[in-house]
Parts: structure tokens; C-alpha cells; sequence
């Protein structure tokens, strides 16, 4: 023992009996009285919970029952006398330890007391890296430093795990892969405050259930078997701290001075300073003389102050630990597999989030108090570099700013310029509790503390990088309004209640609730018009978002916001909304599209393309609802696209539905300027107090889609076809976002009259009409070109267009037709893949590289991408499965797939160019193929169809038709999936009319990029003969349920069959498979494409 001080242990029989006495004075209850432990055995052994954690939470059940408070009175202790201090010890390290030895971080901690609602140690610490960062790069190079693969561990909790081996296999693949990496805390029951029987939450079960402290270390140690498994190995001695303590680093002189006291355990500790006066300490129980650990929570009120003394109590510990792990072996097998602990009692409510639910009491112990349970334990004195934890924001801000420092090894150090003594931070407890208050107040950077001695605040301030607190500073503000300090602040007391503020750049919080049904699917979130402009409605969305992308890692105030949409009505005041509302959560700068107009297409294009780099664009709300009708009766729609120019990833959208759920309040800054969307140009304000200032810059719609792709193709080749007297060509923009789009295309570019356009002006409510680029709703441009709404010819008086196409309301769609020929979306993607090369984007990049389509589409293009050795891929609906696989070298560091082409039956087409399908890219790609196939102007025109005759006379023709049943009851919709779903292993094998079903099945997608599972995504019916019935629900509906059947057949040789007569008898039977008739009470389509 490192001390003068004799330590009889306590951990005998009679010890662990005295100890139950002495915390039990003065409960009058008797044994019959007692709450039974029974309940809580029995849902613990449910849940599978080890047996050696269900006898140590008995243990401290029974001194709960017993009358145990867990408090420990002043007057039963006496302080620690002198320990010895490291810095003394003289012995010479020995290397040879560290093959014995174990390093252990107690990762288990949420940090709900600040706010966090995931692994504490995730959360960022200083530049850039967060706690375990710094721990993975502190392991590393103490193996470096040593020679030795020291092993590492971590103690997760239930709560923690996934987040943190996430964070491991995507950061530090190969520690995620060493064996046994993970030591997963137990979990004990709450119990009810009054009865102590297990607590019940109705609203999530797992809320019935919470961490038993890390003093569960050594029941996980037994009950995972590791302590065995460690010892079998040749380990003896385990070094343990918390993961929040980045200064407790595995040193190699403390190890050897362990070893060579012989001792069973040892504790760092630390001289007690005023930040650490509310932290447990070490004293010596008077009764027995033996060493103790007194925590916060064992401190009656009336002994605070003495609790606080530290000049009285000296030590306190630092939760770093040394334990022979031989040693706890003897102890856990003398009393039956657990470490008796002193209890200690925290009182909360069930629901963490709901002060008005069930009260219960939680119980836990400290791992720190096995120290009585050890013959021969000891402690020594640490230099406070051993000990840097965040325990509050006081903490974070110390360590975040210039008072500290991080060494080559990793390890948070107090700057030296600071003299030998940290400065005293004290926040406002009830103003910066959490995390994301003390974020909010330096959002503009972390003030310079390296000078000061002690910084006090009272209210709310916000600070930066030019802020400097030199010496004694006390600042208050009594106003609602956070006030910003600036500059150099030397030994001053401030109030600066008064003080101008943000002025128009302030920022309200305005009191909400969740509004039910905000679940965004895979194009985001649509509703009727009349719900956006409800209450709140498009406020909490957009909160939710910005939560979740601040979340994710991304600092709003660096870069640029861009917002624009289709637009439809209430496109305008939805984006003035958005623009206050970005401002008021830390946006400096946006991006509006001229007349608030930006297609997908091109938002994709403005994140990717525009610069200069110091202002690229962080991401996007993108005001649509696609090829929905759109006016105040109608459809409204709200995505978020990311970095990469493509749609939110799952789990960002996963995260906003969340936020969603729970949210209680948004951020508006409603003295903001209404911004003049329909004037390019740039909007400057700035705060009154010169803080800060916003830029909100509107610029031309086209200008960056235009330019790149003007890159992509052909454009003098695709005029000189235009310019053919024997060519002729229409495009229908159906009163849709794209009408800008195709003006600058054709009449600014290539030099078109405007006469080639249709329907280019647009109109909030597409004029009326269903902006939906297929033969029934562009029926207009559909008899143009000579078809009826099925695609067969019609007798016409004129002349019919050469080439005619059309877009869909936020112009992302495109429909492609010949004259008098109908081009199937399926047949336009394999027809483009195969002629790839004759775009400059594929062949100036060595080629076409890989292809991918829907699972809904038809297997034309499969049959190409086979003949030209490309890669590839049949994937969900849904374009970000598109986005991973061009993403897959530079974000994801796998296969480069690109140049890259994919689309979608449902009329979307587009390349790796952007992150979006791109209705007017695919519409200037069939432009540039027929430029590409008509070189010669004196010679006959090769039409649209030639082309498509061609390549089904090469490839064969796969006949395709999709039904879609549009405003279905989205209960029988349900219903009839679910019993497809049902019957898919009875309906395989099964012989239906001349067809047999191999296989039928609900598609599961595994991306190869990212490892991710996308399930249920449609119900398949695949034929022996290669043909295909398949069933989907659509999630672009507004409102009801779109049922969406699909049917395909390969000919090699009926190339020239009507598409109805070829599926004449495959559509009969798909009718039949679903029972469309009985679950949705009709057979009849809405739309046949």
C-alpha cells in the first residue's frame, strides 16, 4: 500500500455484514417488510442477463430494501492522510508487463446530463476528433511507442454499442476487427419509487431498463467470461479508465510500480482543486479505519460543505484503476461470482424525456469502491495530466479551447503558456447544460482562454475566435437575448444586458409539438398543400432536417444553403420560411434559384459544380413534389440533398423522422428581410452588434446545369441535326420547372425558335394538369406526335415531329418519342447505354463503365451491359442506391464505377454528371445519338425508330407495360402486398396459365458499397422463360396509395407485336396473383405506360 496508512480490507463475510449495518442505521423496516428481489430476477433472466450481474444487482437491491440510503454521514469518516506521488517513484520501468497487461475504457455513458442522446465519446473534443478518436490514435501509439500489440478493450453499454463499433469499423477498421474488442455493460431494471418493484414504460419498453453504473465491470468481466478468458491468456493486469479522461494513457511506470508493490489494486488519484469540489473523494471509515470511496450522490445535504472541503478531503479519484486480475478472480469466487458494492441511489422518472412519468429509483456502484474489497490495495497521486474528463460544459470548454493542448501521443495537456494552473470556468449551469447551448454559443469558434484565471457567466452570450478572456472576467446578461463578446476582455466585470444585439438576425425559438405522419420516404416528404401551410407544419420539417444535418457533422455556418423548387403553389413563402429558419440555426449564406426555380437536376449540378470552393454548398431543400398535381388543393413536397449533390442517405432521413417525433421547439428569425427572389442579385445583413452577417445571393436557375451540360455532349453536332430541314422536333415542359431549362438550352444555345418549346412557362399549378410525362397526361404533346395514350399511331392530318420529348414538374422525368413511336423508359436506358461512347463525357473518360436500373425495369439494358463486359447492378427504386455505386470510389473508397448510367421505368434517366435523374440530359443524350447516327445532312433522316428497330433486332425486344392504380385505400394496398408477400414460397414452383413461377419472392437489396439492407421492395413473380410480373407501392403519392404492376416479356424474334396483344395473357394472370379486384375493389388502371 502506497500510503502510511494501514488498510484492513473489508471484503469479508463479516466485513460485507458490517458494511449492510452501517449504512442501514436507523431503518425501522423489518425483513417481512421487505420488497421481494423475485420480479427483477425474473425479467432479468428474460432478457438473458448474465447470473453474476443478477447476484450483484441483488446485492445492492437488498441494501436498497434494507433501509440502505446509500448516504455515508461525515461524522463515520476521516480524511486520507499523505499518499505517495508518482512523480516520486524511482523504480525503472519494465517493458516485459506489458505483455501481461490489458488496457480497458469504460465507454458506457450517454451523457443525457448534457444533453447527448448518443455515445458521449462521439461527442467532438477538439480538432475535429472526438473522445475516440483520440483514444484509437492513443492506442496506436502506445503500440507504436512500445513494440508491443498492448490489447485494448471497451466496455460499451446497451446504449452505446452500435454507435461506437460503427464509428470503429468505418474510421479503424482494423482495431474494429481485433478479437474481442467489446465488453458489453449489463443492464438492471428500474424500480418503481415507492413499491421497488421493476418499472414499466408503455411507450418504449427499453426505457424499463438503465446502466447499474460502471462498478458493473466486474460483473461483465464474469459474466462474459472474459476474466477467465483473459487469465487463460497470461493477462494479470488491467489498467481501466473512463473513455471521457483522455489524459489516462497506459504508463509504463506506473504499471511497473504496481507490479512491483505487489498490490491487488490501485487507484489514481488526484489533489482536489475548486473544479473538482462537487466529485466524490477518498476518506477512511472510522468504524473499521478501512479506505473508502464517497461519491456525490452518498453525501447528505447538511455535509456539503464539509463534502466540498478541500483542504479536508484532499484525494479524489480519477476512475483510473489498476486491478490484478488473478486477484479479482480469488475475490468474485469467495463470494459466490460478484464483487459486493455500496449502493448508490439516483432518483429519476421512467421516461427520461417526461418529468411526468412513472418515478423510480436507479441503482448503481461505483467501480472505484472495490477498493475495500482488496487485500493489500493501494492508491497513489497522479499529475493532473493523468486527468482531463468533460463532465460538463464547463469542462468541454476548457478542454476545446487554447488552455489546452494535444501532445504527439494524443493526450490532452494544459497548455504550458497557462502557468501550471487551469482556468476556473463557470458557466450558468441552467443556461449551458447541454451540450448543443454551449455549441450554440460558439458556434462562431471557441474563445481564447489560455491567459485567463477564471471565467464566470451568468445568462447567455455568444462568442468567437477573436474572443479573448485574460485574467479575473465576469460577465452577466440579464436580457433573453444572447449578446456577443468581443475582442480582448482583461480582468473586467461586464454586464451587458443593454448592449445592441443581433437585430434582424436574431433568432427566436418558438414552442412547438410533433405533428404525426412526417415520415419522409424516398423522395422526401409530400402532403397536400392545405397540410404544409398548416401551423407549424413546414417549420418543424425543416427543423428537423437542419437537426439531423447538424448531427451528422456538418457546421452550417460554413458554406452555402441551397433552396429552390419546382415551383408549385406555396413554392415562394415556403422558401422565405426556410431562408428565416436557416438563419436562425447558423446559415451565413444561400443559394435562391431566379423565381425561387431549381430543378433537382440542376441543384445537384449548382452543389457540385458551383464555386469558388471557400462557398460550395453544404446541401439543399428542394421544394417538390415530382410529377404530383401541385395548386392549394394538390400536392406540396420537401427533400434534403447532401454534399454530394444527391438525396439525404437513409440514415439522415432516419434521423429527421426522429427529430420529428420529439421535437419541442424551432429556430426562426422573424425580423429577417422578405428576400426578392425574382431579381438575381445578393441581399447583405448583417447584425447590429457587427457579429455576424448573412448574404443571401439569388442567381440565374440555369447557370450552373446549363454549363455542365454544355461539358457533357455534343452540342455543335446535336445544332447541326437541329438545323436539318428534314428535322423537326417538339418539347413539352408541361407548365413544369424545365421550361427555363429547355429555353436555355435550345433557343440561347443551339440557337432553336421557340416554337420548339411547349408549354414552357411555368405555372404553380402546371396549368392545370398533371405534370406526369407519360401517354395519358401529355396527351397534348402525345397527339402531336401522332400516338393515342397507349402508344399506337393515330391517323393524322400534318406533319408529325421528327423527335418529340417531355418533362415532368421539377423536370428530373423525361418521355422520349419518335414520330409516331412510343420509346418505353426501359428501351430508352439500354438504347443510350449502348451508344454511350458517342458522348463526349463517356468517351473522352476510356468509356461507358458500369450500368444500373430499378428492380422494376425491364432487363433490356442487362442484355447490353452483357454484350459490352460493363458492370452491373439491379437495385431498389430509388435513386440514392444509384448515387452510392457512383459514389463508390470517393466517398466510399471502393470500385470506381464511373462513368456510370442508370435509370428507372418510371420515366427517370440519368448519368454520374449529378446525383438526380436529369429529364433534360436524357433528352440531349437521344438528341446527341441521333446526331451521332445522321453525320451526313444529305442523306435520309435515321429516325427514333430505326434506332429502337435496330437494337431490338440485335438484342431482342422485352415487351413491358406498367399499370399503375393511383388513389387506392392504403389498407387494402397493404393487405394485397402482404399477402403476396405471404405466399411467395406456395406460389414458387407453382404453374399459372403456359407459364411456370420459378421464383417468387420479396426483393432484398444488399448495396455492395456501403453494406447497407434495403428489404420488402417489391413483390416479384419471376417466370421460367425469363419473363416478369412484379408489385410495388409507390411512395411519391401525396395522398392515398399507388399501386404500381409491371409485366414483362423477352422476344427474340415477335419484335413487331402490339405491347397489349404480347401481354395479353401475363397481364391476366398478374390480375389473378394480386386480387387487385378483391383488396381495392377495381381492375382498371389509372395509367398504362
Amino acid at each position: 500500500f502506497s500510503t502510511p496508512l494501514p488498510i484492513v480490507p473489508c471484503c469479508s463475510t463479516a466485513g460485507v455484514a458490517q458494511v449492510f449495518r452501517h449504512y442501514s442505521m436507523g431503518n425501522n423496516n423489518s425483513s417481512d417488510n421487505m420488497a421481494s428481489f423475485e420480479p427483477c430476477r425474473t425479467k432479468m433472466e428474460k432478457e438473458g442477463i448474465a447470473p453474476s450481474a443478477i447476484s450483484a444487482f441483488e446485492s445492492t437491491f437488498k441494501s436498497l430494501v434494507s433501509g440502505n440510503t446509500g448516504i455515508i454521514p461525515e461524522s463515520t469518516i476521516s480524511p486520507v492522510p499523505e499518499l505517495v506521488h508518482t512523480d516520486s517513484i524511482s523504480t525503472a520501468p519494465n517493458s516485459a508487463l506489458l505483455a501481461e497487461t490489458v488496457v480497458l475504457k469504460l465507454n458506457g455513458g450517454l451523457g443525457t446530463g448534457m444533453g447527448l442522446d448518443k455515445a458521449k465519446s462521439l461527442l467532438e473534443v477538439k480538432n475535429g476528433d472526438t473522445f475516440l478518436d483520440l483514444t484509437a490514435k492513443q492506442v496506436m501509439c502506445m503500440r507504436e511507442e512500445f513494440g508491443e500489440n498492448v490489447k485494448f478493450m471497451l466496455m460499451n453499454s446497451f446504449s452505446t454499442s452500435d454507435d461506437t463499433l460503427e464509428f470503429f469499423q468505418t474510421k479503424y477498421p482494423s482495431l474494429a476487427a481485433e478479437e474481442g474488442l467489446e465488453m458489453l455493460q449489463n443492464k438492471v431494471p428500474k424500480l418503481d419509487a415507492t413499491t421497488y418493484a421493476p418499472a414499466t414504460c408503455e411507450s418504449d419498453s427499453s426505457n424499463e431498463w438503465c446502466p447499474p453504473g460502471h462498478g458493473d465491470l466486474y460483473a461483465a468481466l464474469i459474466g462474459s467470461g472474459r476474466l477467465d478468458g483473459l487469465l487463460a491468456s497470461g493477462y494479470k493486469y488491467m489498467f481501466v479508465s473512463n473513455s471521457d479522461n483522455l489524459g489516462a494513457t497506459l504508463d509504463l511506470k506506473i504499471l511497473t510500480h504496481f507490479a512491483t508493490v505487489d498490490a491487488s489494486f490501485m487507484m489514481e488519484c488526484c489533489e482536489r482543486t475548486e473544479n473538482d469540489k462537487k466529485g466524490g473523494h477518498l476518506a477512511i471509515r472510522d468504524s473499521d479505519k478501512h479506505l473508502i470511496l464517497r461519491e456525490s450522490a452518498m453525501c447528505a445535504d447538511e455535509d456539503e460543505a464539509a463534502f466540498q472541503d478541500i483542504t479536508k478531503h484532499r484525494f479524489f479519484n480519477t476512475n483510473n484503476l489498476w486491478i490484478r486480475l488473478d486477484k479479482l478472480k480469488e475475490i468474485v469466487d469467495k463470494f459466490g461470482g460478484f464483487i459486493p458494492l455500496p449502493m448508490i441511489l439516483n432518483s429519476k422518472t421512467v421516461d427520461p424525456k417526461d418529468d411526468k412519468s412513472q418515478k423510480v429509483v436507479q441503482l448503481e456502484t461505483a467501480m472505484g469502491a472495490a477498493i475495500e474489497c482488496f487485500d493489500g490495495a493501494s492508491a497513489v497521486i497522479v499529475p493532473r495530466t493523468r486527468f482531463a474528463p468533460v463532465k460538463k460544459c464547463n469542462d468541454l470548454l476548457l478542454l476545446r479551447s487554447d488552455a489546452y493542448v494535444i501532445t504527439e501521443d494524443f493526450r490532452p495537456m494544459l497548455n504550458p503558456a497557462c502557468g501550471g494552473a487551469a482556468p476556473v470556468v463557470a458557466l450558468d449551469s441552467k443556461k449551458y447544460k447541454m451540450v448543443g447551448q454551449l455549441e450554440e454559443a460558439t458556434k462562431d469558434g471557441v474563445p481564447s482562454l489560455v491567459n485567463c484565471k477564471r471565467l464566470t457567466i451568468k445568462g447567455v452570450v455568444r462568442m468567437g475566435r477573436s474572443t479573448r478572456f485574460v485574467g479575473d472576467v465576469s460577465i452577466t446578461n440579464k436580457s433573453d437575448e444572447a449578446k456577443f463578446i468581443s475582442g480582448k476582455i482583461e480582468n473586467a466585470t461586464l454586464d451587458v444586458s443593454e448592449e445592441v444585439g443581433l437585430g434582424a438576425l436574431k433568432p427566436t425559438v418558438v414552442a412547438t409539438a410533433p405533428i404525426a405522419g412526417q415520415k419522409p420516404g424516398t423522395s422526401g416528404l409530400r402532403k397536400k398543400t392545405k397540410e404544409f401551410m398548416s401551423e407549424n407544419y413546414l417549420n418543424n420539417f425543416v427543423q428537423a432536417v437542419l437537426d439531423a444535418v447538424v448531427a451528422g457533422g456538418t457546421n452550417l455556418s460554413e458554406g452555402t444553403l441551397v433552396v429552390g423548387g419546382d415551383g408549385r403553389y406555396y413554392n415562394d413563402k415556403a422558401i422565405q420560411t426556410i431562408i428565416k429558419m436557416g438563419v436562425a440555426n447558423g446559415v451565413k449564406r444561400f443559394w435562391i434559384g431566379e423565381n425561387g426555380l431549381l430543378s433537382p437536376p440542376a441543384v445537384s449540378a449548382m452543389i457540385r459544380e458551383r464555386g469558388p470552393v471557400w462557398q460550395k454548398a453544404f446541401g439543399a431543400f428542394i421544394l417538390t413534389a415530382s410529377h404530383n398535381p401541385g395548386g392549394p388543393e394538390e400536392d406540396f413536397g420537401i427533400k434534403y440533398n447532401t454534399q454530394n449533390g444527391g438525396p439525404a442517405p437513409e440514415y439522415l432521413m432516419e434521423a429527421t423522422y426522429a427529430n420529428t417525433t420529439s421535437i419541442k421547439n424551432y429556430k426562426i428569425c422573424s425580423d429577417f428581410p422578405e428576400i426578392d427572389i425574382a431579381t438575381p442579385g445578393c441581399t447583405s445583413v448583417a447584425a447590429e452588434d457587427g457579429s455576424s452577417s448573412v448574404v443571401v445571393e439569388v442567381i440565374p436557375s440555369t447557370e450552373s446545369h446549363v454549363a455542365l451540360l454544355k461539358s457533357i455532349f455534343d452540342f455543335g453536332a446535336i445544332k447541326s441535326l437541329l438545323d436539318r430541314e428534314d428535322f423537326s422536333m417538339i418539347y413539352d415542359s408541361m407548365h413544369g420547372v424545365n421550361g427555363p431549362f429547355s429555353k436555355a438550352v435550345f433557343v440561347d444555345e443551339l440557337g432553336q425558335p421557340e416554337s420548339v418549346l411547349m408549354n414552357h412557362i411555368p405555372k404553380d399549378d402546371f396549368n392545370g394538369g398533371h405534370a406526369d410525362p407519360n401517354l395519358t397526361y401529355a396527351k397534348e404533346l402525345v397527339a402531336i406526335m401522332g400516338l393515342d395514350k397507349k402508344g399506337n399511331k393515330i391517323d393524322v392530318s400534318g406533319s408529325v415531329p421528327s423527335f418529340g420529348a417531355a418533362a415532368d414538374g421539377d423536370g428530373d422525368r423525361n418521355m422520349i418519342l419518335g414520330s409516331q413511336f412510343f420509346v418505353t423508359p426501359s428501351d430508352s436506358l439500354a438504347v443510350l447505354v449502348a451508344n454511350a461512347n458517342c458522348m463526349p463525357f463517356f468517351s473522352t473518360q476510356g468509356g461507358l463503365k458500369a450500368v444500373a436500373r430499378s428492380m422494376p425495369t425491364s432487363g433490356a439494358v442487362d442484355l447490353v451491359a452483357k454484350d459490352l463486359n460493363l458492370d452491373f447492378f439491379e437495385t431498389p427504386t430509388g435513386w440514392k442506391f444509384f448515387g452510392n455505386l457512383m459514389d463508390s470510389k470517393c466517398i466510399f473508397k471502393g470500385k470506381d464505377y464511373t462513368p456510370f448510367i442508370c435509370g428507372e421505368e418510371s420515366f427517370g434517366t440519368g448519368s454520374d454528371h449529378v446525383r438526380e435523374k436529369d429529364g433534360i440530359w436524357a433528352v440531349l443524350a437521344w438528341l446527341n445519338v441521333l446526331a451521332a447516327q445522321n453525320p451526313d445532312s444529305s442523306k435520309a433522316l435515321v429516325t427514333v425508330e430505326d434506332i429502337v428497330r435496330k437494337h431490338w433486332a440485335t438484342y431482342g425486344r422485352n415487351y413491358y407495360c406498367r399499370w399503375d392504380f393511383e388513389g387506392m385505400d392504403a389498407v387494402g394496398a397493404n393487405a394485397m402486398m402482404d399477402k403476396m408477400r405471404a405466399s411467395t414460397e406456395a406460389n414458387t414452383g407453382r404453374t399459372v396459365g403456359s407459364y411456370t413461377i420459378a421464383t417468387a419472392d420479396d426483393f432484398k437489396y444488399v448495396d455492395p458499397v456501403d453494406g447497407s439492407v434495403a428489404q420488402k421492395q417489391g413483390i416479384r413473380f419471376l417466370m421460367s422463360d425469363g419473363s416478369r410480373i412484379i408489385f410495388r407501392l409507390s411512395g411519391t403519392a401525396g395522398s392515398g396509395a399507388t399501386v404500381r404492376m409491371y409485366i414483362e416479356q423477352y422476344e427474340t424474334e415477335k419484335l413487331g407485336l402490339a405491347v397489349a396483344d404480347a401481354l395479353k395473357e401475363l397481364t391476366t394472370i398478374a390480375l389473378s396473383l394480386c386480387d387487385i379486384k378483391t383488396f381495392c375493389g377495381t381492375e382498371t388502371p389509372t395509367v398504362i405506360t
